[in-house]
């Protein structure tokens, strides 16, 4: 697949990425694991999404908050393939993302119908998932991450350098980290316009960094690679706010439009309408040729 099956043009618009949770403890509450009939209520989701705006839809089955079980790679086929075959049939013209790390799942998920590949540890934490998106010609959305992981097994092949380190200079750091994740795309067969950056908000980083990474993703953008940004209802959000993560969607709105400001060309988010409506308003005051 190509970046140009569904034409995105980065410097007019910014797109929009809705998130379809196949959980049960996703930190945001929205996970669909529990529903009756799950593959339904994703379906109905996704094209609600996409009536409200949503350009890319991304599905997970495995939570990524702090101290969420690890779900091996069967279980995560299982919640997610019947809901990606499902989703590909509906006509919905939108790039479906499959969020995960695991290059077995991604396999799988791309020969069901999925498209691109979004990867939060930024093709790091399987030595095969390089190998996978090149062989589908899939877009990838590397995101940088610092965080614990909760397998031993999984923290053995990230080493040290990369779990829980402290920074000597965010940016600095970040964009290096995030080049290297480049490299393997690229030594792996990925052309640059498959190539997306994440800075990873909310992993690895004090409330503080979070805030300042938002604030300075300009630094991120001159790396020359469109940058998608997921501030959706975080934590830091939270405690800047003290809210909950169901009263998050003002904080979320101002981290989405200093962020398009700040040039991120995609934001990952829970509140689709909302969060379009926050990104064209944003758009059009950002793009708004002079007028006399």
């Amino acid at each position: 697949m190509n970046l140009l099956e569904f034409p995105l043009d980065w410097q007019t618009c910014t797109y929009v990425m809705g998130i379809i949770n196949i959980t049960a403890d996703s930190f945001s509450g929205d996970g669909l694991l529990k529903q009756n009939d799950r593959v339904e209520a994703a379906v109905n989701q996704a094209r609600q999404f996409v009536r409200d705006g949503a350009h890319i839809l991304d599905v997970g089955g495995e939570s990524t908050r702090p101290g969420a079980s690890p779900v091996s790679a069967e279980e995560e086929m299982e919640r997610v393939l019947p809901v990606i075959e499902a989703l590909a049939t509906q006509g919905l013209n939108v790039p479906i993302s499959i969020d995960t790390y695991k290059a077995s799942v991604a396999e799988v998920a791309l020969e069901a119908g999925a498209h691109w590949v979004n990867d939060i540890w930024g093709l790091r934490a399987d030595p095969n998932m390089a190998v996978v998106a090149a062989r589908h010609k899939a877009p990838v959305i590397l995101m940088h991450n610092r965080s614990k992981p909760a397998q031993f097994e999984l923290q053995q092949r990230l080493g040290g350098v990369y779990v829980g380190a402290e920074y000597e200079n965010l940016i600095e750091d970040v964009n290096r980290e995030l080049m290297e994740s480049v490299q393997v795309a690229l030594t792996a067969g990925l052309p640059r316009s498959h190539i997306i950056l994440d800075p990873g908000i909310g992993f690895g980083k004090t409330i503080e960094q979070n805030l300042y990474l938002i604030n300075h993703l300009d630094r991120i953008s001159e790396l020359g690679y469109p940058v998608l940004l997921g501030p959706s209802r975080k934590y830091f959000i939270g405690h800047t706010l003290n809210l909950p993560a169901d009263e998050r969607v003002e904080g979320t709105a101002a981290a989405v439009s200093v962020g398009i400001q700040r040039g991120a060309n995609i934001i990952r988010v829970h509140d689709v309408k909302t969060m379009s409506r926050v990104a064209a308003m944003t758009d059009a005051i950002i793009h708004c040729r002079e007028v006399t």
